[in-house]
């Protein structure tokens, strides 16, 4: 936001201009409060407080919000105020935005067969303040939800819109994570320096097994010797990883679940192919990649795609 001071405070009083107009009238929860979303909320939740069972039950408070979701088609009492005030946001610069903090008041529990209705406010919108994110402006509604004209809860959402600041570009790639080396791993992490794939196997039932443990999860045996892997394999399954953004890799990029020829799966970049031409059933082979950076070299197993594959 790089508008001069006397912009910026007409920009201020236009915004400001939207404290106190609704941002929704008249909304009327589309379901009642029920037992079977409450059911499914705290089983998600992992809450299994008795209050919210039972013929006596009643709805966990953190629910609140819940019950005034308008889906996918969304609700009626949308007045668009609080649209317009986004857009005026966006036109000056502030097309960022992010959840800041939430705070709920439950004058009343909920029970289920209890018909909701609610209004918006748009109770607030701070001055221009600057932060680690960017420069832009807090905005605070309120939502009152009601039971019978009888005020049950009241839900204060604020989201910061922003311009989002311009980030330095690190000055040298950063560090690639090490991976942790333990005394039960480290045969492991040596074979790879060298440039072999080793595969642990139990000495009393011939079990081989990935990743390396301290015991047989087969016979249970303590006493086991390695053998090396051919290093073939086809993708058992993968994922193609997005996000969170890592700064030392570039998304996207496939990660797989290779299983070798030799029977154990293991987890590694799949390179080769584009990210999205991956596939279950891709024959692999292993292929180690050195890094390098200050911390010094760093040698990773990944599987490349059978050339003519893919």
């Amino acid at each position: 936001m790089s508008a001069v001071p006397g912009e910026r405070d007409a920009l201020t009083a236009r915004l400001k201009a939207y404290e106190g107009r609704p941002a929704a009238v008249g909304g009327v929860g589309k379901d009642p409060v029920n037992a079977p979303m409450i059911r499914h909320w705290c089983e998600a939740m992992g809450d299994t407080d008795p209050a919210y069972a039972g013929p006596d039950a009643v709805a966990p408070p953190t629910m609140l919000q819940v019950w005034t979701m308008g889906g996918l088609s969304g609700h009626e009492g949308r007045t668009g105020a609080y649209d317009e005030l986004l857009g005026l946001l966006d036109e000056s610069g502030c097309t960022a935005v992010v959840a800041t903090d939430c705070e709920q008041e439950y004058p009343r529990p909920l029970r289920p067969g209890d018909e909701i209705t609610f209004d918006a406010v748009i109770e607030s919108v701070s001055d221009r303040k600057t932060t680690k994110l960017g420069t832009g402006y807090f905005v605070t509604t309120r939502m009152d939800v009601r039971v019978a004209g009888e005020v049950a809860g009241t839900h204060r959402f604020r989201i910061l819109k922003y311009a989002p600041a311009h980030a330095k570009p690190p000055a040298r790639r950063p560090r690639r994570p090490r991976p942790v080396v333990n005394r039960d791993n480290a045969g492991f992490w040596q074979g790879v320096a060298e440039h072999t794939l080793l595969i642990q196997r139990c000495t009393a039932c011939g079990t081989l097994r990935h990743p390396w443990l301290p015991g047989c999860n087969a016979c249970g045996g303590l006493d086991w010797d390695t053998v090396e892997a051919s290093g073939e394999g086809t993708v058992h399954s993968y994922v193609v990883m997005h996000h969170p953004p890592f700064p030392a890799f570039d998304p996207p990029y496939a990660v797989g679940l290779v299983e070798l020829a030799e029977g154990v799966r293991m987890v590694s970049t799949v390179v080769g192919v584009p990210y999205d031409k991956v596939r279950i059933g891709l024959p692999v082979r292993v292929e180690f990649r050195t890094c390098e950076d200050e911390e010094g070299a760093l040698v990773l197993p990944v599987f490349r795609v059978v050339e003519g594959e893919g």
